[in-house]
């Protein structure tokens, strides 16, 4: 039996994008675990591919990292060496550096260890990928396939969770809804409250039911996103929950967070208030009818910032609500083809 270490330790969102790839790599292999951290944990749980889940807190990813824990390193080392993994493929984005990662996979004894690394990596790795492909799925796939795995016929590559999700029949407006998540893990890629508000108000008087989504620490923000007129779910669902909820959504409008690959995953259209902070090439929801709006030649363009600095947030906040309106109108036409998304 063949037992590769499929590593991903970024939040939720990430994991998703690394779906592909972990099918690709089940689908060559007896057996694949996913090494997340507490923020992606409930994403891998619902990844196909992945046989076991085993959760680290790197002290080197996440907005607010964990301390350095020499106790933890060592058990994590431990963890992965009682497991005789052959080979470890290790996932990071684009402006990431694997090698933390892929010394304690060598520490622990896995045999073959894979990353796109930029950086010179020694003997930490054997195998140095460089990034083909302009998304992060496709870097991903690449990466996997040089570790030798590959898609089964018939997988398009696009996103996927796994069913069936949980009935949220009882959460959710009995008539087409439009879901809005103003918030994300980064506060530079979500929606203001007053502006996620206004959009909102202009949804309800276009005839649509709106149900606001968020996690339980954006439930204050949300409730100041929610007229009265809409239905506030923050911090009331479970990631599978949410999904679930994006499922029956008719569109999703949502910044560059998690939710916004959640919706791609379940085949739900977006309309994506980018911040380009980072590029939307390589971060838009992949493989799903999709309108990304914002200023992509905004001034806080490509400097990975987490904070905005520019006051107002105009990037996205200076996208009118009936733009918003319009673009979720142009993704719910009858019979509109998937091969029409665009960018607008």
């Amino acid at each position: 039996m063949t037992r590769v270490l499929a590593v991903r330790l970024d939040s939720a969102g990430d994991v998703l994008l690394t779906g592909p790839a972990i099918r690709a790599l089940a689908n060559r292999y007896d057996h694949v675990d996913l090494l997340a951290s507490p923020a992606g944990r409930a994403a891998g749980e619902l990844l196909p591919g992945v046989d076991e889940l085993v959760v680290f807190d790197p002290p080197w990813s996440g907005y607010e990292p964990a301390p350095v824990d020499a106790t933890e390193i060592t058990s994590l080392i431990r963890r992965l060496s009682h497991r005789h993994y052959d080979r470890a493929v290790v996932f990071t984005s684009f402006h990431q550096c694997p090698l933390p990662m892929a010394l304690l996979a060598r520490l622990a004894d896995i045999g073959w260890i894979g990353a796109i690394c930029e950086d010179y990596p020694g003997s930490l790795l054997d195998h140095r990928h460089r990034r083909d492909g302009g998304h992060e799925v496709e870097a991903a796939l690449g990466l996997a396939r040089a570790a030798g795995g590959e898609l089964p016929p018939g997988d398009t590559g696009g996103l996927r969770i796994r069913q069936p999700l949980p009935d949220v029949g009882g959460l959710v407006p009995d008539r087409p809804y439009v879901v809005l998540h103003p918030g994300a893990s980064v506060p530079a890629r979500g929606l203001l409250p007053g502006h996620a508000r206004d959009i909102a108000r202009h949804l309800v008087a276009s005839g649509w039911a709106v149900a606001v989504t968020g996690t339980g620490a954006e439930a204050e923000a949300a409730a100041d996103a929610t007229p009265a007129d809409a239905l506030n779910l923050a911090g009331r669902t479970s990631l599978a929950e949410l999904a679930a909820v994006l499922e029956r959504a008719s569109c999703v409008v949502v910044g560059n967070t998690g939710p916004a690959h959640i919706a791609a995953s379940v085949g739900t259209p977006v309309v994506s208030l980018f911040a380009p902070v980072v590029p939307a090439e390589r971060w838009a929801p992949y493989q799903v009818p999709v309108v990304l709006l914002g200023d992509q030649s905004a001034a806080c363009r490509d400097t990975r910032a987490r904070e905005c600095p520019i006051p107002g947030h105009p990037c996205i906040s200076d996208v009118r609500p009936e733009a918003v309106v319009a673009a979720v109108e142009r993704l719910t036409t009858a019979g509109r083809p998937a091969d029409m998304a665009g960018v607008s």
